[in-house]
């Protein structure tokens, strides 16, 4: 059984966040926030929030036991670029790339 959580649309670039992500993919949920809440990244704190949210979710709806969670799968991906323009010298404009994640965790029961 597998309870999963979807942070979509977040401001932050795939990359950064697949840093963070990196870092407690396998973990047990109480550890890999542990983690989270000590790594100095604008990322940790939609990452944790979604670690959260998969473990309340398999609490609520699967009723999993909370302490023997971990962190099966979790993965980025790219969302939609928003495209801004900035205005540079000369009367010229630069494209500016505002990209968004989409962040998917996937938590199991230990056996």
């Amino acid at each position: 059984m597998e309870a999963r959580a979807v942070a979509r649309y977040v401001r932050i670039s795939p990359r950064k966040v697949r840093q963070v992500v990196d870092l407690i993919r396998g973990k047990d949920v109480r550890e890999a926030l542990a983690i989270l809440r000590f790594t100095p990244k604008r990322a940790a704190v939609p990452v944790a929030k979604v670690i959260k949210s998969a473990a309340a979710n398999a609490e609520h709806n699967y009723d999993m036991n909370p302490d023997n969670l971990y962190i099966a799968a979790a993965y980025v991906d790219q969302g939609p670029t928003w495209k801004r323009y900035q205005a540079r010298a000369m009367g010229r404009a630069d494209l500016l790339r505002r990209r968004t994640s989409h962040i998917t965790v996937v938590v199991k029961e230990k056996e």
